[in-house]
């Protein structure tokens, strides 16, 4: 029992110290320069059945101080007012478009199809991939320019400031951003070639236009769930400059709205965090099993065993840094943390066992998982 407590305080003091790493030296979108130069920026938004979020997302985009920019939004085949919100934006603002989007050919995920069309749609400098349900700081398109031209960046991603209100919201969705700030120097991003420590956000892609075109775009990565992953592994390999930063104060999101969406879309995504490989991925559940609940379970039955209040404390240290730093509900956050990661546990398993059934369905569709 002695060793197991120490392997778990090794993993703990090691994620403590990522975290740590992360609130002191994280790049945030918010911080990047002011551009030196003024290269052409598209905004492309995929929308599909977007029509309570999508208003508030071109509202901010249309608040951008950035001068030479274009928003292109592609209405993927909804069922609901979004082509008629994103008309009623072009009608009085001569930066938005709109184009339908075609029916998915095989072979293609919703999202990386849609992108994909978008981008055959602009020919400017940057693309930015952003999604319906984003809104973003007045300055968050120049400060990403900023960013890119400072360190001549093939991308730049960020995770966005989560906004959650349901209860179903707010224990899961801060664990998945604990998982990148608590596992993942953000930094190092940039600083080394392993495509191991790539990451990046699908909320929030900015490419410069060259390299994505010399990677193949979406269509290189057409079949990819996780795709803004594959893509941050991509560019590493081909030792292209990338940053993923927080998008803490100018970029943010609400990816879910209910326990069903949350359930649903971390239960596509969440084996990706593994590339799919089934060891890994149930080596994984049992790492975090045995650092975020054996603790808490050993402490009730063992009140006074000084390795696992440590353990404890350090559970506790972890979830507050990161929710103080990058404004995750403190309650649910450090109070109910346990809860929150018996939930996410559960979305795991129900990712692995999706995966193994072949499809999961989205936004009407079905998406193949294997």
């Amino acid at each position: 029992m002695t060793l197991a407590l120490t392997t778990i305080l090794v993993i703990l003091l090691i994620h403590l110290a990522v975290v740590f790493f992360n609130a002191l030296s994280a790049p945030l979108v918010k911080n990047g320069p002011l551009p030196t130069a003024s290269p052409r920026v598209s905004v492309l938004v995929p929308a599909r059945n977007e029509e309570k979020k999508i208003h508030t997302c071109l509202a901010a985009l249309q608040k951008q101080k950035y001068t030479k920019l274009e928003i292109t939004v592609l209405d993927d085949q909804s069922t609901d007012r979004t082509a008629e919100i994103v008309r009623e934006f072009a009608a009085v603002d001569s930066r938005f478009h709109l184009i339908e989007g075609k029916p998915l050919p095989e072979g293609w995920t919703g999202k990386n199809w849609a992108c994909h069309q978008l981008s055959q749609q602009s020919d400017a400098d940057i693309l930015i991939f952003t999604d319906a349900d984003n809104w973003i700081s007045a300055d968050a398109v120049a400060k990403t320019v900023g960013w890119m031209q400072k360190y001549g960046l093939a991308l730049f991603s960020c995770f966005p400031q989560q906004i959650t209100r349901t209860w179903g919201e707010k224990l899961v969705v801060p664990m998945f951003d604990l998982f990148v700030y608590g596992f993942l120097p953000l930094q190092l991003t940039y600083r080394t070639r392993f495509a191991s420590l790539a990451a990046a956000n699908g909320q929030w892609m900015a490419f410069d236009r060259r390299s994505y075109l010399a990677l193949g775009g979406h269509h290189r990565v057409r079949h990819h769930i996780v795709e803004d992953v594959e893509f941050s592994r991509l560019m590493k390999k081909l030792g292209c400059k990338i940053i993923t930063a927080s998008g803490r104060d100018a970029v943010f999101g609400r990816m879910y709205t209910n326990w069903p969406e949350v359930w649903q879309g971390f239960s596509k995504n969440a084996f990706g965090l593994v590339a799919f490989k089934t060891v890994p991925f149930i080596a994984l559940l049992v790492m975090l099993t045995a650092i975020y609940i054996l603790p808490y379970v050993g402490l009730i039955l063992w009140p006074h065993n000084q390795l696992l209040l440590a353990a404890v404390g350090m559970n506790l240290v972890i979830r507050a840094i990161t929710a103080i730093k990058f404004k995750q509900p403190i309650f649910c956050s450090i109070v109910l943390h346990p809860l929150a990661v018996a939930l996410t546990l559960a979305i795991g398993v129900n990712s692995l066992v999706k995966h193994r059934q072949g499809e999961i369905d989205w936004k009407g569709r079905a998406v193949p998982m294997q």
